[in-house]
């Protein structure tokens, strides 16, 4: 093990964010002060690309980058002989001691005019006399000992400790890639396309080492990177990281390599990064052992190779590349030997990590020893950690001799995988399940998991068909399972998500005799899409009984022998009321649903409390299902249960939504977010992006809203969920008419919720008639909004949304005469007052300021327009408080504070000649809106626009539009305040 730098490695191009901060600073540091630094990280590690990336930033002066060449550095200084070529330096190297001063004299004269820079890669390669002259010569710069404005940085491997001539300089130890600066490492450096899937496996696996990552990439085939054929197993094969490592590790004394093999082995059957020192021990000093090379006892000074490090009692390899690389590049013998003395030496020999080291020590199948791992595994006293229990699984499958019993204990592996939030490596394991002829329950089960696996980050048809296989695999000739009601309510959570009514109610009735088919009056009206969409924007997946069994019984019972499910009564009360609301039919729906929701309430399983938020979803109550959602997330947090957390997290978002507190809602999506990338769940992150596209439409940050409904337009549209991409497209729609933009949104909604093929997801689209409603009132188009409007009373009469009844009457008194609209507008306002939200509250209070300044009921107008402004204000509501702001300002008011736009600053000294009324029109036309539009914008007449518009010419001396623009433009980029 040489240390050397792995040739070939990319360069990597550091992304924005802490990590480049730092090393920014530190070259500041350098350039401005000079100073030495080691850099330091495991093999493969980037010590290279970073030196690259410090010579092309460094552009004060000068950069000296040395490489250590083997051939050369044996020989007596001949490390400095290369740095001193590279500063070109004719005269030789004396040998006689006086070496250190010929550099300083170098560095002092390069630097006279200039900062400069000093590179030496890999120096720990260079001759003895090198090192040292320059250990002592980095010292002086250190120090800015008579050598001022010189930059020095030489890079070590951190396999070793650092010491000798280095230690006493300050250590940088470059930390391995996170996940999205790997994942753009290989965007970068991989020509072709690259699966998502793949490249999370590739990611994974390097585990942050990006001369890793990129050797895997390269030993992969391009049908292999674009997903089309099997990656070959183990992904990291001994080559690969030999490669990377620079050679084959091993210590120096002759017992060394047995002794790093035991930590390595030892680590393996913990799943963590160290392993027990007095294992290591115990298990080296028995038969077959290492000897002389074991770590410390309690009362013993370290003895580890200098490739170990000793945190206390326990062992742990310097550079996880090499526990690795040793252990892949032993002999298969030597790994069971070393196994087998673990086993032999662990103080519980029945738990699942001695069971462990013995099945890695078995030559072959062994029927008692995998009945010994799973029973072991499934023990709930032994606290052993879920990613062991899934190890033990696996390994108890691999040793089973017989088909049907291996693929019953692969698919429960894989249930523990997907729980844990690995669905690629619960496909894999499906995948070998289904490598061998089965029975068909085993078959059937293995199926279920499969759909929950694409329910979440697939396309939900196929989810859907997996569901329905799954149905039919496990309906027996006896009474239905509980396991067949969970397959058929995937079916239906999978055809509730692609919008597909129809397909909802045949999953639902499926292995039955009844008739799905809808009642014609209700497929006429929509009605019984209304009141299923009780998940409103907390709607897509959570109204629709998304919860299939998660979570595997090892966490109540100890036993998982197949998906857990909550109980068969609770499943079956479920599909009955999401059924009877499917057909219209309410007054059946309540009392299974609340069956549901009332059975959650005592519950500690994550899987009965998200079934429960669905079900008070779906039945309007909001705070029950806010209760429920976060005791789920808190139980699954408790459990280990890694993959619920994003669900959970979005029952909880879509609640606060419901409930008018978008704040919450967007703390609840962003964690939300972070929660399903990290599990694999793209479907879940899409809609977390769309609850975020939602909240950020009411705070006007529209960057953020076309971010966030880009990001779950893609997932949606190439996976099939209809829900999402509603609800995205509603977020653009809201934005558009937060700025002022009524035809715009009007136009994107318009399709979305009026009748017709094109109509948005039968569960959801009723939830943007009030936006559409109020844009198109605004853009003179009411007869648009009429027909949506007695849809949406239908809806509101559900009772399934406590905003609905106020919104309802808002929309009515948009389209209503003069004569009917003051009243309709106080009627909303006091159903408003029965409800929680001040956004909502905010809108209609705006809306009949509005109105009642436009019939010069100034008084009164300012009156709801300055309350709209607070209630915008409380609820961040930006643009819509410039709207209020901007009316109070029509009416002869000039607000302050933050919804106003704050303090006029200098700069704006023409603009505030303008009356409010010509500031608003200014601004109109600045945005590019024709005088017709401005006046649909401000409900006046086009002859009062052009009388103002005529009146800001003259004021500010401007004589065409494109003055007037570049005029508005200067005001607002010195802060004006229109």
């Amino acid at each position: 093990m040489t240390g050397q730098t792995t040739r070939g490695a990319a360069p990597l191009r550091y992304r924005a964010g802490p990590r480049r901060q730092a090393f920014a600073a530190l070259l500041d540091g350098l350039r401005a002060d000079g100073g030495a630094h080691v850099v330091t990280g495991e093999p493969g590690g980037g010590r290279t690309a970073f030196l690259e990336f410090a010579a092309r930033a460094f552009r004060a002066g000068p950069v000296w980058h040395v490489r250590a060449e083997p051939a050369r550095s044996p020989q007596p200084l001949g490390g400095l002989r290369t740095l001193l070529r590279t500063a070109r330096h004719a005269g030789r190297v004396p040998g006689d001691g006086t070496a250190e001063e010929v550099l300083v004299d170098v560095l002092r004269a390069a630097s006279a005019r200039s900062p400069l820079l000093v590179c030496v890669d890999d120096a720990h390669l260079w001759d003895a006399a090198s090192r040292a002259v320059l250990g002592r010569v980095a010292a002086r710069v250190n120090t800015a000992d008579d050598v001022h404005r010189v930059g020095l940085l030489v890079t070590v491997p951190g396999h070793r400790p650092v010491e000798g001539e280095w230690a006493a300089l300050p250590v940088l130890r470059l930390a391995p890639l996170t996940p999205g600066d790997a994942a753009g490492l290989l965007h970068d450096r991989i020509d072709g396309a690259v699966d998502p899937a793949v490249r999370d496996e590739l990611v994974a696996e390097a585990q942050g080492n990006p001369a890793l990552l990129l050797a895997l990439a390269h030993r992969l085939s391009p049908a292999q990177l674009r997903g089309d054929h099997v990656l070959p197993r183990p992904l990291a094969d001994a080559g690969t990281l030999a490669a990377v490592a620079g050679g084959c590790p091993s210590g120096r004394r002759p017992c060394g390599a047995d002794l790093l093999l035991l930590v390595a082995a030892a680590m393996r059957a913990t799943g963590e990064q160290e392993a027990e020192a007095a294992l290591v021990r115990r298990a080296a000093d028995g038969p077959g052992g290492g000897g002389e090379g074991a770590p410390p006892g309690p009362s013993g000074p370290p003895r580890a190779p200098e490739l170990l490090a000793v945190p206390g009692d326990r062992l742990r390899f310097r550079s996880p590349l090499l526990g690795r690389a040793v252990y892949a590049g032993a002999p298969s013998e030597r790994r069971r030997a070393a196994h087998r003395s673990l086993a032999a030496a662990h103080p519980a020999p029945h738990g699942v990590p001695a069971l462990l080291h013995r099945s890695w020590a078995a030559p072959g199948p062994d029927a008692v020893l995998a009945a010994e791992l799973e029973a072991a595994a499934a023990d709930p006293a032994s606290g052993t950690p879920p990613a062991l229990r899934r190890a033990a699984r696996v390994r108890a499958a691999e040793l089973t001799p017989d088909d049907a019993l291996r693929a019953r204990r692969y698919t429960a592996a894989a249930e523990l995988a997907l729980l844990a939030g690995h669905p690629a490596e619960a496909l894999r394991l499906l995948d070998t399940a289904g490598s061998r002829p089965a029975p068909a329950p085993v078959r059937g089960r293995a199926e279920l998991l499969r759909g929950r696996v694409l329910l979440a980050d697939g396309p939900v048809d196929d989810a859907r068909e997996s569901f329905l296989l799954a149905a039919g695999l496990l309906a027996g000739p006896g009474p239905k399972s509980a396991l067949t009601d969970a397959a058929v309510l995937g079916a239906a959570d999978a055809a509730w998500a692609a919008g597909d009514r129809q397909g909802c109610l045949r999953a639902l009735t499926h292995g039955t005799h009844e008739s799905p088919d809808v009642p014609a009056r209700a497929a006429l009206t929509g009605t019984l899409d209304l009141r299923a969409a009780g998940a409103g924007p907390a709607g897509p997946r959570e109204a629709a009984v998304r919860e299939v069994p998660e979570g595997p019984p090892a966490l109540r019972d100890g036993a998982p022998a197949q998906p857990s499910v909550p109980p068969p009564a609770l499943l079956r009360d479920h599909r009955d009321g999401m059924r009877a609301v499917l057909l219209g039919r309410f007054d059946l729906a309540t009392a299974p649903l609340t069956r549901v929701v009332d059975r959650g309430r005592p519950a500690a399983e994550p899987e009965r409390l998200l079934r429960s938020a669905a079900a008070a979803l779906m039945l309007g109550d909001v705070g029950a299902a806010r209760r429920a959602g976060a005791r789920a997330l808190a139980s699954a947090r408790t459990l280990g249960a890694t993959a619920l957390e994003p669900r959970a997290l979005e029952y909880l978002a879509y609640a606060e939504l419901r409930s008018g507190r978008h704040q919450l809602a967007r703390t609840h999506a962003e964690e939300g977010l972070r929660a399903a990338h990290r599990t694999g769940q793209r479907n879940t992150a899409a809609h977390h992006h769309a609850v975020l596209a939602l909240t950020a439409s009411i705070e006007g940050t529209r960057p953020r809203v076309a971010e966030h409904a880009t990001a779950a337009l893609t997932t949606a549209r190439r996976h099939g969920l209809a829900q999402a991409e509603l609800l995205a497209q509603w977020a653009q729609a809201r934005a558009d008419l937060g700025e002022g933009r009524p035809e715009e949104a009007a136009d994107r909604l318009g399709p979305l919720v009026r009748p017709g093929a094109r109509r948005g997801h039968f569960a959801v689209w009723m939830l943007a008639v009030p936006c559409f409603v109020e844009a198109a009132a605004l853009a003179g188009r009411p007869e648009d909004a009429r027909t949506v409007v007695e849809d949406f009373a239908l809806w509101a009469g559900c009772g399934a949304d406590p905003q609905a009844c106020a919104q309802l009457l808002r929309c009515r008194a948009l389209l209503a005469t003069p004569e009917a609209a003051d009243e309709l507008y106080l009627r909303a306002l006091d159903r408003h007052d029965e409800t929680s939200g001040d956004f909502e509250r905010a809108r209609t209070e705006l809306l009949h300021g509005k109105w009642l300044r436009r019939r010069r009921r100034l008084r009164e107008a300012r009156v709801r327009l300055g309350e709209a402004l607070v209630d915008f204000e409380r609820c961040g509501a930006q643009p819509w408080a410039r709207q209020a702001a901007a009316e109070l300002r029509a009416g002869g008011v000039a607000p302050g504070g933050p919804g106003a736009g704050g303090p006029r600053r200098s700069g704006a000294r023409d603009l505030s000649l303008l009356t409010p009324q010509q500031l608003r029109i200014a601004r109109c036309v600045a945005e590019g809106a024709t005088n017709r539009e401005v006046a649909l914008s401000l409900s006046v007449s086009t002859r009062t626009v052009d009388y103002h518009l005529r009146n800001v010419f003259a004021t500010l001396g401007v004589r065409s539009r494109v003055e007037l623009v570049r005029l508005v433009e200067q005001a607002e980029k010195t802060g004006a305040r229109l």
